[in-house]
């Protein structure tokens, strides 16, 4: 997946944003909250961070071209970083990213939700 194919699927989650921070990433925000964060690594690949399940994210640590997203899983908090596609192809990761929005999207307020066509 090409930083531009991340983009256009992240763009095209109902009530998604975008905005680039944290020194160059290209973040994606469901009403007001990350739920997608990519970017360049030294060697010019892509890298993903998504929100996910527990079990999906007990799951995923594991796999090769995964690891807990750095911050993130230090907190406590279940995001995976996708850092090749080893394990994990381009369709898996949209469907996963698909997910993130979807858990991120749940706990807005019911408020926020309408707003935002939920």
């Amino acid at each position: 997946m090409k930083l531009e194919d991340y983009n256009g699927f992240c763009s095209s989650l109902t009530g998604s944003t975008h905005v680039v921070q944290w020194g160059g990433a290209h973040v994606w925000k469901v009403g007001g909250k990350v739920f997608a964060i990519g970017g360049h690594n030294r060697e010019g690949e892509i890298f993903v961070t998504f929100k996910c399940s527990d079990l999906a994210y007990d799951v995923l640590k594991e796999q090769p071209g995964c690891r807990p997203a750095p911050y993130l899983a230090s907190r406590g908090m279940k995001w995976i970083q996708r850092q090749t596609s080893q394990s994990m192809d381009d369709e898996a990761l949209r469907d996963y990213l698909g997910e993130s929005h979807r858990l991120v999207v749940l706990k807005l307020t019911k408020q926020t939700r309408k707003e935002l066509g939920f």
